[in-house]
């Protein structure tokens, strides 16, 4: 028997109208009144919260941006008190503060079902054993992915952090059949497989899911046929809540949002107002069932297109096609994001000063997507002894790889390399 309602994926259009409206409603009046922020905030922009009758009275709410989980770290965004919050989690933001989110028992209950949903489209099942391999920036996904998977009975490898060839042991000695990594891990995978004289067909590997970035259809064909398994592609979000918002059914035909528990609304990055349907624009959610950290129309920079039209699977969940490119200045390296100023505030916080001049890159060099560092070669910093500046460099590669979540390299360049670069400091994206 499954694990969630699965009526509530076949839900007619009058029936889902109402069942969004009505937990719409319940969201906003459960943060307006128990959350000072947004209090506030729709104080500032005289809305109350008991006259929204209409989508357009919805539109007029005031957006939630990334920086405002930092500005109320740790827990100035929780609905609910501590007392009732059974999991924390942290995850890096866009400055130095982390972002700290909740979950009561029931939203961790509430996130099994929608991991066990995502999983069971994907044709997992008990007869499964499931390896979770992501970096670090997303190990609170591989805790969602253990429920789900277990609340499906399917045998669960946690996630643990190993060297990918120890990954690649585990995959083939324990006879792993589902394996939840990202893209580029994939990518990395099928490489490793082929420098280890290793044939696909040697493994009980038949399904990958892949999270974490945008995954283009060529790009999942290609993994197919080299790999010889079933690809599948969830979305969520690295900030809060989680990953499985959205998935792939066996049509392949866009991601099913899930609905019943994320209200998707896509807004023009310029204006912030709604764009036709099908148009392309930035992805904004609000949290449906979220009891101990509602969000309210987050920006969540991802750019996405979603159309109504009925999906031959049978869900009447939207779709959504998940668009390369984002509308805010973030980079996804692995999965995970990355934005320029987090960069430039952990390195002034290492070396006691803000280094100028800078380069932020992303490079793929043997399908590993890396962040590259560049610093100019300064006596501020750098003495002349080869082994001094090669010491500070291991040092400072190794504490930015803990603090993001992805590998990094640093590299020494003469003042001549920073001619072209421009002021804005943003990360610029090299991968083919």
């Amino acid at each position: 028997m499954p694990v969630w309602n699965e009526r509530e994926e076949c839900l007619g259009l009058e029936e889902r109208v109402q069942q969004q409206w009505e937990r719409l409603q319940s969201s906003l009046n459960r943060a307006h009144k128990n959350v000072p922020f947004y209090r506030n905030h729709f104080r500032e922009e005289k809305i109350d919260p008991a006259q929204m009758e209409t989508l357009s009275d919805w539109e007029r709410i005031p957006f939630t941006f990334p920086r405002h989980f930092g500005e109320n770290y740790p827990y100035g965004l929780f609905a609910v008190p501590l007392r009732d919050v059974v999991r924390i989690h942290t995850a890096r933001g866009i400055e130095l503060k982390p972002i700290v989110s909740g979950y009561t028992k029931q939203d961790i209950g509430i996130w099994r079902e929608i991991m066990a949903r995502a999983l069971t489209a994907a044709g997992v099942s008990r007869a499964d054993i499931l390896q979770i391999d992501l970096d670090p920036g997303l190990a609170n996904w591989g805790r969602h992915y253990k429920d789900g998977a277990e609340s499906i009975e399917a045998g669960v490898i946690p996630l643990t952090l190993l060297p990918h060839e120890k990954q690649l042991m585990v995959l083939r000695d324990y006879k792993t059949s589902v394996l939840i990594t990202s893209t580029s891990a994939a990518l990395q995978l099928k490489d490793l497989l082929f420098r280890a004289n290793l044939n696909p067909n040697s493994l009980s590997l038949k399904t990958l899911i892949l999270v974490g970035e945008p995954t283009g259809a060529a790009v999942q064909r290609r993994i197919e046929e080299e790999l010889h398994v079933r690809t599948w592609v969830h979305y969520g979000l690295s900030e809060v809540p989680g990953p499985g918002l959205a998935f792939q059914c066996e049509e392949r035909q866009g991601l099913h949002v899930s609905e019943d528990h994320f209200f998707p609304e896509v807004v023009d990055p310029e204006t912030g107002r709604s764009v036709p349907e099908e148009s392309e624009g930035e992805l904004v959610l609000t949290t449906l069932t979220t009891r101990a950290f509602p969000l309210i129309r987050f920006r969540t920079g991802d750019r996405v297109r979603i159309f109504s039209k009925p999906c031959p699977c049978g869900r009447t969940l939207r779709r959504m096609e998940w668009l390369p490119h984002r509308t805010d200045e973030m980079m996804i390296i692995r999965g995970v994001k990355v934005h320029h100023r987090q960069v430039l505030l952990l390195l002034s916080r290492f070396l006691g000063f803000s280094p100028h001049p800078h380069r932020f890159l992303v490079r793929r060099r043997e399908f590993i997507d890396t962040l590259e560092v560049w610093l100019k070669v300064d006596e501020q910093v750098f003495s002349d002894e080869i082994k001094e500046m090669e010491k500070l460099c291991q040092r400072l590669e190794a504490e930015l790889a803990q603090e993001l979540g992805v590998p990094v390299k640093i590299r020494l360049k003469e003042e001549d390399s920073f001619s072209n670069v421009g002021s804005n400091g943003a990360i610029e994206d090299l991968r083919p």
